[in-house]
């Protein structure tokens, strides 16, 4: 006797071809009914029988499509309702959404194989999409992600498409991005008055490639937003983007043709092989095997032994690339500090005297991203910038209740995290809100939320620093929306992002926090940065911390490393750095020094320090360049001889100044300065292990900007394997300020100081 069951699939089901493919399953059971989008997944109704309901539910579990994430399911007898056949219908939506944002995906092999045959009708598409790759957040204009829902909608469906669309037995049965030459998306190649350069569609990306070759700088909207690209082997071109873009040093990121390419020229382990292509596709940072012949490595990443690279992650980027065959630049199409662009009248008005030509296309971005970026220490990814293909799902959040919550973050690497319903979402990365353009997106981006949610928070999280930007619009929103605000200290939010992350916010054993950043406003006043933490049941105490040292001259501290050296030597020391100022300039910044009340116990200046001191790098131009600096100094050294530089001290409080006196001392030794930046990191792993022992614990959490580091994390990882102690980063999350607004989230509904 038939009956009528009801499945529910929760999680990434949206966006991915799940309801082509449950059609498909139905179909090979011979079974009939429906399946939808709904506010929660997807809902199938089925006639059949509980012993095959229950085969097909295990079917479609063990086999659904690669790129959906299944995080809970259902199934259920319901009233009887006959079906005479099997078909997809319309979304069935009643109340508030609940399910998560579906990310980007880089273009499939399958989509990469037809624009690259002349037989295919979607030979040389540019937008070519399926129900296995595409923009999904990019292009999401409200849920359920239905093509009416996504700015798509705007390019009607000719015939062929429609047919495929509709034909359940196509690739691109229910592809809600699917388009082609005929219907889809059209380029635009212009010059800087936006003068048409007369080339048909399918010449447009061959006159791009021959435009790049000739050493033009051109702006080309992605389907995430613009890119600055050019030829990565002209040097010229280069120093006219780094002066154009306002961006002096900071490291350009790289697109090769192909995986060959870039494992002709760097060395690429499998986990890293396995994230270039992977569907997030983001950029990798990797060691080159040597030097590349055809890279202007000094002017793309100026004293740096490593690259970031990457592979297309679009039909338009993999077509550009088949062109060219060589690397090229592709920089975020922003002018530096602001954020990417993704608007064409807002690229024509910002990227004019920055880019020769520029690429348009016609198809609306809802959410701009920059690209991800992630590196690894040994088997541990490190997430750089959570972004394209990585935001905005945080899919494994410890929700202690539903209760509705907008987190804030910190500033210079702002996020914001939101509760809506049963999900978390970590927006992408937006950058310093210093900047009004980034300002002005982070508030935007919280606005478009709280629309396609249809929802406000009943509390607002800021950090306790008053003069962030994203305290002060907290405040703000909390005072309009009439919402309780709470303020959580930086660096515990920091702590509770890694105790999250790995679900121990149930742990009774101690674990020791190590929380260690460029500055947060501390719950004594001071500037915090090298903190150790206490936690179990519940509770977070601070341990202990680095030694204190003078915060002098504000912000400037943080952009000039001579600033922290003078802080940071012994007071019998400090003349060794007076060459590193003018006559006025000692005299002001020692007055400042006797007269300053504002403490610092910064991890992230003692860097600064010690390379203004072994690498005479005093101004640098992009944040933590002069810790990348130490770290690409202290991988020249090969050898196993490390000095302790806290040989002897009891770790009752980290002695910033016993490390950098100690330090010059074995420069006056004439120690190679790659042994004596290894060295250094190397103290500082081992004091982690030094405090973890005294204070008996077994388990060790690590988050802030300095875990970036992965000659840290992977000495710290030596160390702990060989000590037998239990250490976690974050790796979903990145380390830096980007996981303070979950990390904010996190305390607020776990901890019970």
């Amino acid at each position: 006797m038939l009956q009528t069951f009801e499945i529910t699939i929760s999680g990434q089901v949206q966006g991915v071809g799940f309801r082509p493919f449950v059609y498909g399953l139905a179909k090979q059971f011979q079974l009939k009914g429906s399946v939808c989008n709904n506010q929660d997944g997807v809902l199938i109704h089925i006639n059949t029988s509980e012993d095959k309901a229950k085969v097909f539910l295990g079917q479609l579990l063990d086999n659904a499509p690669e790129i959906s994430i299944i995080q809970s399911h259902s199934i259920s007898e319901i009233s009887f309702q006959e079906y005479d056949d099997f078909k997809i219908i319309s979304s069935d939506t009643n109340h508030q959404i609940d399910i998560p944002l579906t990310p980007d995906f880089a273009i499939c092999e399958s989509c990469k194989e037809e624009i690259r045959d002349r037989k295919n009708r979607r030979f040389g598409y540019a937008f070519t999409t399926c129900t296995n790759c595409g923009p999904r957040y990019a292009v999401t204009a409200k849920f359920p992600f239905e093509r009416a829902n996504t700015t798509v909608s705007a390019f009607a469906m000719c015939d062929s498409c429609q047919t495929e669309y509709t034909n359940p037995d196509d690739r691109r049965f229910h592809s809600q991005t699917n388009s082609c030459a005929d219907c889809g998306i059209q380029l635009q190649l212009v010059d800087t008055d936006s003068r048409q350069l007369n080339q048909t569609q399918s010449n447009i990306l061959k006159k791009t490639a021959a435009l790049l070759s000739g050493g033009s700088i051109i702006a080309i909207k992605n389907t995430n937003g613009y890119l600055l690209c050019c030829d990565a082997n002209n040097k010229e071109t280069i120093e006219r983007l780094r002066k154009q873009k306002q961006r002096p040093a900071k490291p350009f990121a790289l697109l090769y043709p192909s995986l060959e390419r870039i494992k002709n020229d760097f060395q690429v382990s499998i986990l890293e092989e396995k994230a270039l292509t992977s569907s997030v596709a983001p950029i990798v940072i990797l060691n080159p095997k040597a030097i590349i012949a055809d890279l202007e490595q000094e002017s793309i990443a100026s004293k740096l032994n490593q690259l970031g690279v990457m592979l297309p992650s679009s039909a338009l980027l993999t077509l550009l690339m088949d062109e060219l065959q060589i690397p090229i630049i592709a920089t975020s199409g922003n002018i530096h500090g602001s954020p990417i662009i993704s608007e064409k009248d807002n690229a024509i008005e910002k990227l004019t005297g920055v880019a020769d030509y520029f690429l348009h296309h016609d198809l609306a971005i809802s959410f701009p991203q920059d690209d991800s970026v992630v590196r690894f220490a040994r088997e541990h990814q490190i997430a750089l910038r959570r972004s394209r293909g990585l935001a905005p799902n945080y899919l494994s959040s410890n929700r202690a209740n539903n209760e509705k919550v907008l987190a804030m973050g910190a500033h210079l690497k702002s996020t914001f995290t939101f509760t809506p319903n049963s999900h978390t979402y970590v927006s992408p990365y937006f950058g310093n809100l210093d900047s009004y353009d980034v300002s002005g997106r982070f508030q935007e981006s919280i606005d478009k939320y709280s629309n396609l949610f249809d929802t406000r928070p009943e509390t607002i999280l800021i950090d306790k620093h008053p003069q962030y930007q994203s305290s002060i619009l907290g405040k703000e929103l909390s005072e309009q929306w009439k919402t309780k605000l709470i303020a959580i200290q930086h660096h515990k939010a920091h702590f509770a992002s890694v105790l999250g992350e790995h679900q121990l916010f149930d742990s009774e054993e101690k674990i020791l926090g190590i929380i260690w950043d460029g500055t947060g406003y501390g719950e004594d006043n001071a500037i915090w940065g090298g903190e150790f933490f206490s936690y179990a049941n519940y509770k977070m105490e601070r341990l202990t911390h680095f030694e204190y040292v003078d915060w002098i001259a504000a912000d400037k501290m943080a952009k000039e490393p001579r600033l922290s050296l003078l802080s940071m030597l012994p007071e019998t020391e400090k003349h060794m750095a007076k060459t590193k100022f003018s006559e006025t300039e000692w005299k002001i910044y020692n007055k400042m020094l006797v007269n300053n009340s504002l403490k610092t116990s910064s991890v992230g200046r003692l860097f600064d320090a010690v390379t203004s001191l072994l690498l005479d790098i005093d101004t640098t131009s992009y944040e933590g360049e002069a810790a990348m600096l130490l770290e690409n100094q202290a991988r020249n050294y090969k050898g196993t001889d490390y000095i302790d530089f806290l040989f002897g001290v009891d770790y009752q409080k980290v002695p910033i100044k016993i490390i950098t006196q100690n330090i010059q001392k074995a420069i006056f030794k004439g120690y190679s300065k790659a042994r004596i930046a290894n060295s250094f990191i190397y103290t500082l792993a081992l004091a982690i292990i030094k405090v973890a022992e005294q204070n008996n614990f077994s388990r060790i959490a690590c988050s802030g900007g300095v875990f970036q580091n992965a000659v840290l994390v992977e000495k710290l990882l030596q160390m702990a394997e060989k000590k037998g102690f239990e250490l976690k980063f974050n790796r979903i999350l990145s380390s830096n300020d980007e996981n303070i607004s979950i990390g904010q989230l996190w305390y607020h509904q776990h901890i019970k100081n």
